[in-house]
């Protein structure tokens, strides 16, 4: 959620609206005029390709692209050429990072993100940030990634742009952070919201990997791979008036600290998704598998995780759900999604499949559930209020404003076998929802359930 403040700017300034034809239909060349070859900003259209309104009518890809309506694409007024400084408030941004929360103190710092890195037309990203909290919490990371299958369409149609693929790339990162309140509960579904914990945790980071859509671009099937060296220092909490994980939890704690661990993962899913950001259609089913073969203090573990998600559409509500001859219409769906993660071989506590926070059993604060397996099932009605959104300036503007109404149900164990007897542990609510692009979401949610109330603020859907 810290991060999150510092990443609202450049995710704000960069709306484009992206959904591929399904027909691939010919259509009249969208208004914003011809492509413009200069790299300045003040020589740009930010309309080339889409309306005042930001839609975008459809665009034919080139016939050698296969799965069409799983690729994205970007209108030539999001893309600039020039350096970091000329496409400055279009595809690269400077922001500042800036909060105050009682655990930790006051803090700010830096975000800087490159949505066209190197200049390759929108194929490769980069983003670093750092800051600093009066208590001491601090982090720092730098980022990269690069998409495999990217089409540039100046020679294709009439007002350029570019197209890619979204489901297959490259990645890396290298990471510090220092986090002071980490809780933690103790194992099981028994655990009461009496028993919290906290305690800090040093993480040094660095790793990268890929997925594939195969055997063409934006077939179903995919396939993952990656790799990471972790380095992780604990130490006693700082949570106000609650008692200390290495006090209460000596042993598990003396296992996780000063732990070093390299992690292989692996996956396989088979993906009828329009979308991995932000999907209106279609399913995933697929396993993966994340192992620590090497780590100091125990022998080999991983996590095995399967799961399944589904999105069906739905008529609107509050709005006409767009056009035949528009990319990206303003769509309202009922979305779907179950897993089940089970630990196998020895694993540090702050690794264990856990639930809550912005991403499962939203009712609760991260990391309320903690077990060796775990399950969790959620359902989501997503609608969109405001379908048209709301510009700034040319380049700073709003796409959609929505609503989604979720309940979830889920549960942590010791054993595989034995958590489907534990107590179903239940969350319901309801979020706001400001899209900037189809492939940035920014998401905030009021989660309700035994505990209480608890609001999480997160990136893209929560499944």
């Amino acid at each position: 959620m810290l991060l999150g403040m510092g990443v609202l700017f450049p995710l704000f300034s960069t709306t484009i609206a992206d959904e591929v034809p399904r027909d691939n239909s010919n259509s009249e060349p969208p208004k914003g005029g011809q492509p413009n070859p200069q790299s300045a900003l003040s020589d740009h259209d930010p309309l080339m390709g889409m309306d005042p309104s930001g839609r975008i009518p459809k665009i034919k890809l080139p016939d050698h692209i296969s799965n069409p309506e799983r690729w994205r694409y970007i209108p030539e007024g999001r893309v600039i050429e020039g350096n970091f400084f000329e496409r400055f408030l279009v595809s690269s941004f400077v922001s500042p990072i800036l909060f105050f929360e009682s655990d930790v103190g006051a803090g700010g710092g830096v975000g800087i993100t490159d949505f066209d890195f190197r200049g390759k037309r929108r194929r490769e990203f980069a983003g670093a940030f750092a800051y600093y909290t009066t208590e001491g919490q601090q982090a720092a990371a730098m980022t990269w990634s690069r998409w495999l299958y990217h089409e540039d369409l100046k020679d294709d149609l009439p007002t350029g742009g570019v197209a890619f693929e979204e489901r297959s790339f490259v990645k890396g990162r290298i990471g510090y952070t220092r986090t002071l309140t980490r809780r933690f509960f103790g194992l099981g579904a028994e655990t009461k919201e009496s028993d919290e914990t906290s305690f800090i945790d040093e993480v040094f980071e660095v790793g990268g990997g890929f997925e594939l859509a195969f055997p063409n671009p934006g077939d179903a099937p995919v396939m993952g791979l990656g790799i990471s060296y972790q380095h992780h220092s604990l130490g006693p909490g700082r949570v106000e008036s609650e008692p200390t994980t290495d006090v209460v939890f000596p042993v598990l704690f003396e296992e996780g600290d000063r732990h070093d661990s390299l992690w292989v993962s692996g996956g396989l899913r088979y993906d009828t998704r329009d979308s991995q950001h932000n999907a209106y259609d279609g399913f995933a089913v697929g396993v993966n598998v994340r192992a620590a073969p090497v780590q100091t203090h125990y022998e080999a573990g991983a996590l095995v995780h399967f799961f399944a998600t589904g999105v069906l559409k739905l008529p609107p509500m509050f709005h006409r759900g767009g056009d035949t001859d528009e990319e990206h219409p303003p769509t309202d769906v009922l979305a779907a999604s179950v897993f089940v993660t089970d630990t196998v071989g020895n694993l540090p506590f702050w690794s264990l499949p856990s639930l809550g926070g912005s991403e499962t059993l939203r009712g609760f604060i991260r990391n309320r559930w903690t077990g060796h397996t775990a399950w969790h099932a959620g359902t989501e009605y997503r609608f969109w209020i405001i379908p048209r959104g709301y510009a700034f300036t040319d380049y700073i503007r709003i796409e959609r404003f929505g609503m989604a109404l979720f309940v979830e149900a889920g549960s942590v164990g010791r054993r595989l076998e034995q958590v489907w007897d534990e107590d179903i542990l239940w969350s319901y609510g309801f979020g706001f929802r400001a899209s900037f692009e189809r492939t940035a979401l920014l998401r905030a949610d009021f989660g309700f359930s035994e505990d209480g109330f608890n609001f999480s603020l997160g990136f893209g859907t929560s499944f």
